[in-house]
């Protein structure tokens, strides 16, 4: 209790002086401080459409998989409810697509809006100048500098320049005083990526190298995935970390290289939570990512080691062409777990380009009253009793016991089991799932431990991938189900009954995919065994 007192008490000091850093009393001496002449530019690997520059000369602006049309008016005039739309407008990532123009107006056009910015944004603000945004936004204006200045006017250079200057100092003064992990890592990168360009004399890039491997050495875990156990995160990350790793490969220094290697494992963890079907896992909060910058993030990594293995308190079953990926339901620590889901003994299984079974996902952004509703185990693929999830949500409780996995290579065979139940309802869950034929078998096991008066109402979940169509054949005790690649699989069980219900798939495309859930329903007893089976037909 009093670490967790000790916890607030020191968030509470740091929001409060990050509050006192940002009053305009003091605010002002950030302008004195920035001034400053930044030289060339960043990479950035990331794909660029051209097509999207002319969509937005005309006032059609698709961001995070969200169009919106500004009638010729400034997008940062807009007032939208889409979040994840705004929070990529000023992160300003769409820049890339600028990359590669030679028109003198289209470059006009991207040097407006980071005027237009300048304008309506330049002096602090709470909520467009997050420790992520501008570090985001400095590391993109960075990545095109040259483009922004070509053609500029001698004070519109000197505009941008004195802008990006404030902004950097912003991340000096107040990264150190971020409660969020993942704010002080993008405080980090941003001014590495500043060092990277100031000029020769003035640079002091060894310095800020230590200090982004100082932060990824204490938010990521053993095996290189980041604490919060989000794919999403590490992608958005690795996005990032990529083209300040080429920009800094120059600069050979063992700081250079642990950061280096940290950044391989990052790749590797990110690698192995992405399923057959080319998306990562949705688990604790990770939804639809962006394809094209998972695959050109990627390609820019070691070259992918699919096996099975145990990672980040995941198990991840290959086999064939099918891929299985389940969590433990290892809880992030605190200041991690914002995003953190209830998905103990939960999995998603892919075969080929198809995903068969996954998870509802996170809340769409513009529905924060369904977030919570999101994050429970029944929206996952996961046994649960009586609905409730398998540890207690506050954030404040750490008492439930983590689960047990083993992994069993030569049978490829995954043995999950979690004792969150035990102290409600008596039990413990363990499930065993195996790969057969080369892959084209999942057979799963769902079995009650008892440890006390069992009781309860036991359900497991299979929520069913968005196309796939559920056919119950007469006089036949089983499903067949249709994919929308054509293939068919047949889904049988014993020790419980079945029922079929509706669900969904979040998708930030396309927001939500209706789909079909499959549940096994049983009351709790010593020595409850459920067994149920997918196999490929055709």
């Amino acid at each position: 209790m009093s670490g967790e007192i000790l916890g607030i008490a020191r968030r509470f000091g740091l929001r409060l002086a990050d509050r006192i850093v940002t009053t305009p009393v003091t605010r002002w001496t950030w302008q004195g401080l920035a001034e400053q002449g930044y030289e060339g530019e960043l990479p950035d690997f990331r794909p660029a459409d051209g097509d999207a520059v002319r969509e937005m000369m005309t006032g059609r602006y698709l961001l995070a998989s969200k169009l919106v049309e500004t009638g010729g008016t400034s997008p940062f005039a807009v007032d939208t409810e889409y979040s994840d739309w705004w929070n990529n407008l000023q992160g300003f990532s769409w820049l890339r697509h600028f990359r590669d123009v030679r028109d003198p107006g289209e470059k006009l056009f991207a040097r407006t809006l980071v005027l237009d910015w300048i304008g309506r944004e330049g002096s602090f603000d709470a909520d467009s100048w997050t420790l992520t945004l501008t570090g985001q936004r400095v590391l993109n204006w960075l990545r095109h500098l040259p483009l922004l200045l070509d053609g500029a006017t001698p004070d519109q250079a000197k505009t941008i320049q004195r802008s990006l200057g404030t902004q950097v100092q912003s991340l000096r003064v107040r990264g150190h005083l971020a409660a969020d992990p993942v704010e002080r890592m993008f405080a980090a990168m941003g001014l590495l990526g500043a060092e990277l360009c100031e000029p020769a004399e003035k640079a002091d890039v060894e310095q800020r190298l230590r200090q982004l491997d100082g932060a990824l050495a204490e938010q990521l875990d053993t095996d290189g995935l980041h604490k919060s156990r989000n794919p999403r995160v590490q992608l958005t990350l690795l996005s990032e970390l990529t083209s300040l790793r080429q920009a800094a490969s120059r600069h050979g220094s063992p700081t250079f290289a642990s950061l280096s290697n940290r950044i391989d494992r990052m790749h590797e963890a990110l690698d192995a939570l992405t399923l057959s079907s080319g998306e990562p896992a949705y688990f604790n909060g990770c939804g639809q990512v962006p394809h094209d910058i998972l695959v050109a993030v990627q390609a820019s990594g070691p070259a992918a080691n699919r096996r099975s293995q145990i990672l980040g308190g995941y198990g991840i079953l290959r086999s064939g062409p099918s891929v299985i990926i389940a969590d433990s339901g290892l809880r992030p620590p605190d200041k991690f777990d914002e995003e953190a889901h209830a998905g103990a003994l939960a999995f998603e299984f892919s075969h080929g380009s198809e995903l068969i079974l996954g998870s509802c996902g996170p809340a769409p952004t513009d529905m924060a009253e369904t977030r919570d509703l999101f994050r429970q185990s029944i929206a996952h693929s996961s046994p649960t009793i009586d609905d409730e999830d398998s540890y207690q949500p506050s954030r404040r409780s750490r008492g439930a016991i983590l689960p047990d996995m083993e992994l069993v290579p030569s049978e490829h065979m995954l043995v999950l089991a979690t004792a969150g139940y035990e102290q409600r309802f008596g039990v413990e869950i363990e499930r065993r799932l195996t790969l057969l034929g080369d892959g084209s078998t999942l057979v799963g096991q769902d079995r009650i431990v008892s440890r006390g008066e069992p009781k309860g109402h036991l359900g497991i979940r299979f929520h069913l991938a968005p196309g796939i169509a559920v056919h119950a054949p007469v006089g036949e005790g089983m499903r067949r189900l249709t994919l929308p690649n054509g293939s068919v699989w047949s889904f049988l069980w014993e020790g419980a009954n079945l029922r079929q219900d509706d669900s969904v798939r979040q998708s930030s495309y396309l927001g939500f995919n209706r789909t079909l859930q499959l549940i096994l329903e049983a009351e709790v007893a010593e020595g409850l065994e459920i067994g149920w089976i997918f196999t490929r037909e055709h």
